[in-house]
């Protein structure tokens, strides 16, 4: 069986956390920023967790089974 690549996309994106949890980055923080308010890009700041229904996608991508 050859090695399983890791996409390089995903790997940029996603990191895993101890408990096995996928961390990922809150999206609508990159640019129009002018409009929003501070409230709301401060709590886009935080990271969050991956949703339980792309949880397995992102693993194959990350190569992890």
């Amino acid at each position: 069986m050859p090695k399983t690549k890791t996409n390089p996309g995903a790997k940029k994106r996603f990191s895993l956390t101890a408990t096995g949890k996928i961390r990922r980055k809150h999206a609508y923080k990159s640019h129009i920023l002018t409009k929003k308010s501070k409230k709301r890009k401060r709590n886009l700041t935080h990271y969050t967790f991956v949703d339980k229904a792309d949880e397995k996608n992102i693993k194959l991508l990350l190569g992890l089974k």
